[in-house]
């Protein structure tokens, strides 16, 4: 192996995680060798270890194991003294002892014909696996991004860490932000968490001198505590300048002077499809600890939010790649204590700005300096004059400098008048092309026409997608072949700066980016080769892909029992979900899948591609609801079903309005004023002719289900029955166990409705087993709610209890607030008939569960529920209050029963106060009761009106003791 007199790199200096792998990739690429071939060599000395082991190890940022260190170290070429370093240094950094004094490092024995997996190597020096390893788990290698003054790679968000317990995984949140199953308040008074999104500097970040300068005056000025406008610094200029890296820089080195954190977030400026400030708004909000069910509907709402969990805090907002001023403004903090970087292409002129910096390409100098800080100073001085050729080649553009060095280090073997020869076809090109685009594109071409033909349609079919990143199965699926055969492809890929390594997946796989100039790119080569690539159908197989892996991983989330219903969009074969399912939390997979999914969900509407839009939507839904994101879910499956519709797609036209009317009904405000169980019973019958048209069984059991809710909710008691029986029959039909539970459960609704809730039982014992055979958690809690109601009307107290304390433990367990907020309605009520005064306690946790999600229904029946409490209690002037407010919720409900009991006690607590407001509510009340047949309840609202018409407003103790007692 000739390593043209360059000296291996060393370990010296290094004391994190991070710092070592990103170490051992530089030895890699000093050792110019392939992972197929380090591999082979492995093998040659006993080692078993395959190349996608060394390749997921280098794409890590925690350390490996010692024995991989040792055999790596070898086959690079490395001789015993040097490898010994490097397990030594590793061993160092395991055990936080970082004082390894250079030059005396221990002797390593490396036995010939023993691989690590035999014998590892005899280092002395601490060994103290798992404890600087587990710390520094959560850190990205800072080779895990684009090196250069280009445009970064594109960050998600932060890697959260996610806990474990008793009550299972908890959801991912930075520095341990509660997350949105949490019932903490939100507001301004919260827990801060301390949000840390800022991507990490680059290594050999190069000149950029005076606007580095007046950034970090603007930032740091020392008169800020005076400030009384928001500070914003813009930062333009073509693509490929070098804006993020600029951003990113500046950001790392004033981030302590925001104590509070820092915000990052790529806009998606260059985009067919910018990112919508609403969905930027709940990633931020998330991110600061507001749990995922309080994110508010509304945009301007989240706005309000976003300002005032900022105020008086010290925070830097970093907005990458904008679009517009419009995309930024509803980002803006409202606090002069916080401070922006905006980056754009186009200067954003009306911006209220601070310094703006229209950021030029590099210097002669600064692009030499540039280059020699990647392939080294002495490569560089050896042949100034190439490499002076080489910046001038690239047109001193940032990220084609980045290119060319990155060829260049990683083939430590070339000489500089090598790689300019190559690109002396490209310099006519280059030179004609001054700014804009096509010199990013020049550029990137350099790299993308060194690789091999497997590498470039790899390349070209990876860049077909929107998701900001990927698997590496999703590249083996393209290209039809495994895992290992595709992964020196991909790494060539990062070797050539065409693709950055985003860490590993939640199957442990690694996972790559597009930078977006890359991908546009890459796309345009797509088009030139459509007769060998055919785009269309690598993007049906690719979403085809997406979509099996999804349907895999939606069984197994908690959530509503619907029919599973899938389109026609072909699943290739996808051996990987075995590997998925068997590793990842299916709720967990989602968590780090969501963004990926709603970007592909946004591209297949574009491209109309609506088997693949509403397939990979309804995988979504169940996830939505467990995680309280109705937003998301209604705004999702809206955009979908408007593409079905177009498309004539009546089955995922269906599928979708099946959700939405979900999430409409019971998370959202009636439509055009009309009560919410109105909409629904409407909605609900175009659901079940959609579905009958189809000669849809099982979609029409779900349809079924929901227009017997609205029947019951609307009086038509007779009609919910013969709805919930039509559900039940079409569920057994179609061997659809989640519509026969959903079916049973509406079947003793209504009967409750009537006051029958022995039958209710009887359908609520059928229920639970099957529910349980399901193996669908939120089902379980929910069927157990209602036994525990029905069993509580029936007098059978101990049973009710036992029912409603297993529901809460599931809720809690899956942290299912919706259901939660429920069960703990059915508690205080069971708590309030006994006398027990946790009644209270667990009334207002209710309570504040559902203003906190905007649960309107769950909000209305706590109100009413504290009022009756206050009535007991004798304190009818508080119940007046929240009655009054619990009735005003019913009126956009519509759900009569519930109406004319909150209006019942609301007269109750009237009465001795206010005669004529008695009278008024329990007229109404009594009206509604007649309308719904229950002659009982209208003989004791006419005995409480004579009441109310004799003693009139004087009525005295006795009157409102009487009252009490009733309530009670």
């Amino acid at each position: 192996m000739s390593q043209v007199g360059i000296s291996p790199p060393r370990p010296d200096g290094i004391t994190t995680a991070l710092e070592f792998v990103a170490g051992l990739r530089r030895l890699r690429l000093w050792s110019g060798l392939t992972y197929r071939q380090i591999a082979a060599r492995a093998h040659a000395l006993g080692s078993t270890l395959p190349a996608s082991t060394f390749a997921s190890v280098l794409g890590r940022s925690s350390l490996p194991r010692r024995e991989v260190v040792a055999i790596f170290g070898q086959v690079c070429g490395l001789d015993e003294s040097s490898v010994g370093r490097w397990v030594q240094v590793r061993d160092a950094v395991a055990g936080g002892l970082l004082d390894v004094p250079p030059g005396r490092e221990g002797r390593t024995h490396l036995p010939v014909g023993h691989g690590p997996t035999t014998q590892g190597p005899a280092v002395s020096g601490p060994t103290a696996p798992g404890s600087a390893e587990n710390r520094s788990a959560q850190n990205r290698s800072a080779d895990d991004r684009s090196v250069g003054n280009g445009p970064a790679a594109e960050t998600p968000g932060p890697t959260r860490p996610t806990g474990s317990g008793p009550d299972g995984p908890t959801e991912p949140a930075l520095h341990g932000a509660t997350g949105p199953g949490s019932t903490a308040p939100v507001g301004p008074g919260d827990d801060w968490v301390v949000p840390a999104m800022l991507p990490p500097d680059i290594p050999d970040f190069t000149g950029r001198l005076s606007p580095v300068s007046a950034l970090r005056e603007l930032l740091t000025d020392s008169d800020s505590g005076q400030r009384t406008a928001l500070t914003v610094g813009a930062i333009s200029g073509m693509g490929g300048a070098g804006k993020t890296t600029l951003a990113v820089h500046v950001g790392q080195q004033v981030r302590n002077e925001f104590p509070d954190g820092q915000l990052y977030v790529n806009l998606r400026g260059a985009e067919a499809a910018p990112l919508d400030p609403a969905e930027v708004l709940a990633r931020f909000l998330r991110a600061v600890g507001v749990p995922g069910r309080a994110v508010p509907a509304d945009p301007v709402e989240r706005t309000e939010l976003y300002r005032t969990r900022l105020a008086g805090r010290r925070v830097l907002v970093l907005l990458d790649n904008a679009a517009s001023v419009e995309q930024v403004r509803p980002l803006l903090p409202g606090t002069a204590s916080c401070a922006v970087l905006v980056t754009s292409r186009t200067p954003l002129t009306s911006l209220p700005s601070g310094l703006r910096v229209d950021l030029a390409v590099l210097t002669d100098d600064e692009a030499v300096a540039m280059l020699a800080r990647i392939i080294g100073p002495g490569r560089v001085a050896g042949e100034p004059a190439q490499a002076t050729g080489i910046a001038r080649l690239c047109g001193h553009l940032p990220l084609a400098v980045r290119i060319a060095g990155g060829r260049l280090a990683g083939r430590p073997g070339w000489p500089i008048a090598r790689l300019a020869a190559l690109l002396g076809d490209e310099r006519r090109r280059l030179d004609r092309l001054a700014t804009g685009d096509l010199a990013v594109r020049a550029s990137i071409g350099l790299s993308y026409h060194g690789l091999d033909e497997q590498s470039r349609r790899l390349f070209r079919r990876l860049s077909l997608f929107d998701a900001p990143d990927f698997p590496s199965w999703m590249a083996a699926l393209l290209v039809g072949c495994s895992v290992d055969e595709v992964t020196d492809q991909l790494e060539a890929l990062v070797d050539a700066q065409l693709l950055t390594i985003a860490g590993p997946d939640p199957a442990g796989q690694l996972r790559y980016r597009f930078h977006d100039l890359v991908r546009l790119f890459g796309r345009r080569e797509a088009e030139t080769h459509r007769l060998t690539d055919r785009p269309g159908d690598v993007l049906l197989r690719g979403l085809g892909g997406w979509l099996a892996v999804a349907e895999e991983m939606a069984s197994g989330v908690p959530g509503p029992c619907y029919a599973p219903i899938h389109g026609a969009l072909p699943r290739p074969g996808v051996d990987w979900s075995e590997l998925y399912a068997l590793r990842a939390d299916p709720t967990r997979w989602f968590e780090a899948e969501r963004a990926v999914l709603l970007a592909l969900i946004r591209q297949a509407c574009r491209l109309d591609l609506d088997e693949a839009a509403f397939g990979l939507a309804g995988c979504l839904e169940k996830y939505f609801d467990v995680r309280g994101m109705y937003a998301d879910w209604a705004a999702t499956n809206t955009e979908v079903m408007t593409l079905c519709r177009e498309r004539g797609n009546l089955l995922g036209e269906a599928v979708m309005l099946r959700g939405l009317i979900d999430v409409s009904t019971w998370a959202m405000e009636g439509q055009d004023g009309a009560a919410a169980t109105a909409v629904l019973h409407r909605e609900a019958s175009r659901l079940l002719e959609m579905f009958t048209r189809l000669g849809h069984r099982a979609g029409m059991s779900d349809a079924s289900v929901l227009h017997a809710w609205a029947r019951a909710a609307m009086g038509d008691q007779v009609g919910a029955v013969e709805s919930a029986r039509l559900a039940l029959r079409w569920a057994e039909d179609s061997a659809h166990p989640g519509g026969q539970v959903r079916a049973h459960l509406a079947l003793a609704m209504a009967h409750a409705e009537r006051r029958d809730f022995g039958t209710g039982v009887r359908h609520l014992s059928g229920a639970l087993r099957q529910a349980r055979a399901l193996g669908n958690p939120r089902c379980e809690a929910t069927v157990l709610q209602f036994v525990g109601i029905g069993q509580r009307e029936l007098g059978e107290y101990q049973a009710s209890q036992q029912a409603l304390d297993r529901s809460l433990a599931i809720c809690r367990t899956h942290r299912d607030t919706y259901t939660e907020a429920l069960t703990l309605l059915a508690l205080a009520r069971l708590y309030l008939v006994r006398g027990d005064r946790r009644a209270r306690s667990a009334a207002e946790a209710s309570l504040a569960i559902g203003r906190r999600h905007s649960m309107r229904h769950h909000v209305a029946e706590a109100l009413g529920l504290r009022g009756e409490i206050e009535l007991v209690e004798g304190r009818p002037a508080r119940a007046v209050a929240h009655l009054e407010e619990s009735v005003a919720i019913w009126r956009t409900r519509g759900w009569l029963s519930f109406q004319a009991a909150a209006l019942t006690n609301l007269g109750r607590a009237h009465l001795g106060t206010d005669a004529s407001a008695a009278r008024s509510a329990l007229t109404e009340a009594r009206d509604i009761f007649r309308d719904l047949g229950d002659d009982a309840r209208v003989g004791e609202l006419s005995a409480l009106l004579d009441v109310a018409a004799v003693h009139g407003a004087t009525v005295g103790a006795a009157v409102r003791d009487a009252a009490t007692t009733s309530a009670a």
